[in-house]
């Protein structure tokens, strides 16, 4: 999702009956979309689907959140968090090469 240069790409997004938000990204040597916009307190599922096999791909983590994903290739993979404060939070594969942002408002 951001590497040298930001994409603007809105985000395909949705919310489930249980008002929880699920965004998709795909992981292609890029995150798409990378940049993500969340509310504070609300539920959010990031759906990654890995469309490349590298090492470096095989991974994401938002250490802000203490979390750290093993991503499949070609599936899609889940992952849920609750931000609980505002602000901008970089997401990264395993070897911090790739980033992405997440920017959670009020």
């Amino acid at each position: 999702m951001l590497v040298g240069c930001s994409r603007s790409a809105p985000s395909p997004d949705r919310l489930d009956s249980s008002g929880s938000r699920e965004t998709r990204v795909t992981i292609k040597s890029e995150y798409t979309p990378d940049r993500i916009v969340a509310k504070k307190g609300r539920p959010l599922e990031l759906i990654f689907y890995r469309d490349d096999d590298s090492e470096c791909t095989a991974q994401v983590v938002f250490e802000d959140f203490q979390i750290r994903q093993d991503l499949a290739v070609r599936q899609d993979t889940a992952v849920s968090l609750i931000p609980e404060k505002e602000g901008e939070f970089t997401f990264a594969c395993g070897m911090g090469m790739i980033k992405g942002k997440l920017v959670v408002e009020k």
